[in-house]
């Protein structure tokens, strides 16, 4: 059979390009397939942008949902000896803090020794940190041929017991010494050491109780010590936890005598307000995000992707139900008293004034607004409920994007059908074009034979 290629060598006619017309015609049957992919494909990328919106609203929401955050606190210093972080449940207030002792884990030096790798040879070697229930406890066999220096250090660290060991140089004829210092400070972390099955080990690592052996005591455990308003702390770290309600003072240095430093610990409103203003912004970034989805832009320009959609119709006329609605717990119901207002394009005006008045005057009945209380919901509350419901797997904007993929996946299909029927068509086109080229060859051939037949008998009868 001939190929496409040849069409129309027989007839003379331009089959090929009549067979590629009949093919653009054909192909016409699927520009609405592909204009209605785009079309849902375009609502899912919207869905997409608006999913993003409501995201951003709801964590917006979220940092009003809770109690504590409108009990969020700050805490200035007015010097550098200590450092503070405080939690909501901290008491504002004025407090003077002198620290006159700051703690000091225990550090303890042995001899020195010539050589650091020389083996001092096998025996048992116990360090106790701290004393009572609280005590650590290591036991190390020391091997004959892991008892240097430094095989005795890295055994010590090895058992990540309470004390870390390491090695100084003082420069002296013997200048290797092992020094071991508690990892904990305060006077309940001191050590004791002892050498047993070794005169060589017990000679040099050997620490009591009362202070006596072989090791100097070369740092000495102390508790940090510090007065509040003139009340005395002690404190077995220079992280003080419990000298002030949910206030942790990390100390640095000592203050000077009689000049205690200032810790100031005050409501951060300044926190709540930019919250609440946030919550604004958002929710008008929001708004817009809306606006863009479903304007009607005249018949002669390109509305929005979502305009007339029953999902997006749905999204907005319940946050216009839970932004318009009225919140029952508290003394302040709608989000006009607290100086946001709902205008008529759908975003939210701030009264700065009158929010700044509720910050400094009337807090609870602010967070009672937003946060609601044991026995309500706040506006907060309301809009994460419904603001899941339509974020959530299997929520609004979930099943609505599935529909439409699952919509573009049969047009996927109706598509593969409607080219697999055209090329069909065009073979069927092609093998009727071949067939007639084939016949009109034969008819001209036909004709061209007749033809001579007739001129030579005209010839042979004189009559040319």
């Amino acid at each position: 059979m001939a190929s496409i290629s040849s069409l129309g060598i027989g007839s003379g006619l331009d089959l090929n390009g009549l067979l590629d017309q009949l093919e653009t015609a054909e192909r016409k049957q699927l520009i609405p397939i592909v204009s209605q992919q785009k079309s849902y494909e375009a609502k899912i990328s919207a869905f997409g942008k608006l999913e993003s919106a409501l995201d951003a609203f709801k964590e917006a929401a979220a940092k009003l949902a809770s109690v504590d955050g409108f009990q969020a606190v700050s805490s200035t210093v007015s010097g550098e000896s200590f450092t503070v972080s405080s939690g909501t449940d901290a008491v504002p207030g004025r407090y003077e803090i002198e620290i006159t002792q700051l703690a000091r884990a225990q550090s303890l030096a042995s001899n020195g020794v010539a050589d650091q790798e020389a083996q001092l040879g096998a025996g048992n070697l116990t360090i106790t940190v701290g004393t009572g229930g609280e005590a650590q406890t290591l036991d190390i066999a020391i091997a004959d041929e892991d008892s240097s220096l430094e095989a005795i250090r890295d055994a010590i660290n090895a058992e990540n017991g309470g004390v870390t060991a390491s090695i100084i140089n003082d420069g002296s004829g013997t200048p290797y010494r092992l020094v071991l210092t508690s990892d904990k400070t305060g006077e309940a972390s001191t050590m004791t050491v002892n050498a047993t099955g070794n005169t060589q080990l017990s000679d040099l690592l050997t620490h009591n109780a009362d202070g006596t052996g072989t090791m100097t005591e070369t740092v000495t455990a102390q508790n940090a010590e510090l007065t509040v308003n003139g009340i005395d702390i002690v404190s077995e770290s220079n992280r003080v936890e419990g000298a002030l309600q949910d206030v942790t003072l990390n100390l640095n240095e000592l203050t000077e005598t009689g000049s205690p430093e200032i810790l100031t610990v005050s409501r951060d409103t300044e926190q709540i307000s930019d919250d609440i203003k946030a919550f604004v912004d958002t929710y008008n970034s929001l708004q817009k995000t809306m606006d863009e989805l479903t304007a009607f832009n005249g018949p002669d320009a390109a509305s929005g992707v979502l305009l007339g959609n029953n999902t997006m119709s749905s999204v907005e006329s319940q946050l216009r139900a839970v932004m318009g609605g009225s919140v029952q717990e508290g003394s302040l119901n709608m989000l006009s008293e607290i100086g946001v207002e709902l205008t008529l394009d759908g975003t939210l005006e701030l009264d700065e004034e009158r929010l700044e008045e509720l910050v400094n005057d009337d807090l609870d009945s602010l967070s009672a607004f937003f946060s609601g209380g044991a026995e309500g919901e706040g506006l907060a509350d309301r809009l994460d409920t419904t603001l899941t419901g339509m974020l959530e797997e299997g929520g609004l904007l979930s099943t609505t994007t599935s529909g439409l993929e699952t919509t573009i996946e049969s047009l996927d299909e109706r598509y593969a059908r409607v080219e697999e029927s055209i090329g069909v068509t065009v073979e069927r086109y092609r093998v009727q074009f071949a067939e007639m080229d084939m016949l009109v060859a034969q008819m001209n051939s036909t004709m061209s034979y007749l033809s001579q037949q007739f001129d030579a008998m005209n010839a042979q009868l004189g009559r040319g």
